[in-house]
């Protein structure tokens, strides 16, 4: 299934785009601030590296395709002598089976052709929706009759290009033509009439020679159109804007109404799979002590923004004027160095109560 390009548009688009996003770990500060803990050791293992081999970039997006394909997402937790978390190595979510043991989750997979055990707390397990303590439930399993459809119509539409004699019209004559003659003719339409740079040119035709322009039929005509509906069904499915994979029949190319959709789905696709995985991660890697510290692990959004200027603008102005941010928290944001006296909040001096405006014009 991952063969249909709208299904690859959609799970390459999701797992890019999760994985970009900075995976931040914050701890919260005895005056309720929160403040990025750098300083964890699951900071470099989330944010930066997530074992010896993949960036977390290469991770995340390999993890949310599993969970995507197989509705499961699976990691290796590797620890360090003095017990902390130092990678987590990804293992194939179809090759690992989740079992449950005198009451406690146990995983089992082959690797190399040898058989690992490992207790559930050794393995970092991402379940999709939909599914239970052992495993989650993939959008290729939950919809595979709506992808088989996909599937037929697309094999269908490379078995008519591939194979039909589809010409573009018919030279007719009521005189038959010679061998040679039929040569000359079809030598002298290549010639002058085959290609995009020819077409349009006028046709000189003679010994009563007509020309008979072929239209598809209307089945396969049916057929092709079936293609585009499969790309809405599959963008459905996985809760994407056909635009943002490239579809945009039946939409505009500009204006609010592809900014309200792209935002649809950063709110309402996007977000409750970015809170599934926050969620696993505080759940099977933090522990007791960091929990009574408040530290927490979530998604960095407003990476979305970065290729966005005039978004990024408009929200950096709105913190400066109302003064929930600092000059020196935009230009980090920027990557810029702090300024002397940008760490002070500040507010417009027009801004004051609206009973205070007419005895000040008093």
């Amino acid at each position: 299934m991952v063969g249909l390009s709208a299904v690859w548009a959609c799970i390459n688009l999701l797992a890019g785009t999760i994985a970009s996003l900075p995976l931040m770990v914050y701890r919260t500060n005895r005056d309720g601030s929160r403040s990025v803990a750098r300083d964890h050791p699951l900071y470099f293992v989330l944010h930066d590296s997530a074992n010896w081999d993949q960036t977390a970039l290469d991770f995340w997006e390999y993890q949310v395709a599993a969970i995507e394909l197989q509705g499961n997402a699976y990691a290796l937790i590797e620890q360090r002598v003095n017990g902390d978390i130092g990678s987590l190595v990804p293992l194939r979510p179809d090759a690992v089976k989740a079992e449950r043991v005198n009451g406690r989750i146990r995983y089992t997979w082959r690797e190399n052709g040898k058989e690992f055990t490992r207790p559930g707390d050794q393995i970092l397990h991402i379940r999709g929706p939909l599914g239970d303590a052992m495993s989650g439930v993939s959008t290729l399993a939950a919809c595979r009759a709506t992808l088989d459809a996909a599937a037929f119509a697309d094999g269908a539409a490379s078995a008519f290009f591939e194979n039909g004699v589809r010409p573009s019209g018919i030279l007719k004559t009521a005189d038959s033509l010679t061998g040679p003659q039929r040569q000359v003719a079809e030598d002298l339409l290549n010639e002058k009439f085959v290609g995009a740079m020819k077409a349009g040119r006028p046709m000189l035709l003679d010994r009563g020679m007509t020309w008979e322009q072929l239209t598809i039929n209307p089945e396969d005509a049916q057929m092709l159109e079936s293609r585009k509906f499969s790309v809405e069904e599959i963008c459905r499915l996985f809760g994407i804007p056909p635009h943002m994979v490239g579809h945009t029949e039946n939409s505009t190319s500009w204006g609010t109404g592809l900014e309200q959709q792209t935002l649809g789905f950063v709110k309402f696709s996007l977000r409750r799979r970015l809170k599934r995985i926050e969620q696993a991660l505080e759940k099977q890697l933090l522990s007791a002590r960091d929990r009574v510290e408040g530290v927490k692990i979530e998604f960095n959004l407003e990476g979305l923004l970065r290729g966005d200027s005039k978004a990024r603008a408009a929200f950096y102005q709105s913190g400066l004027a109302n003064g929930w941010t600092t000059i020196n928290e935009v230009r980090a944001l920027e990557n810029l160095p702090p300024v002397a006296g940008g760490d002070v909040p500040r507010m417009q001096m027009q801004n004051v109560p609206i009973t205070q405006s007419g005895q000040e014009e008093e």
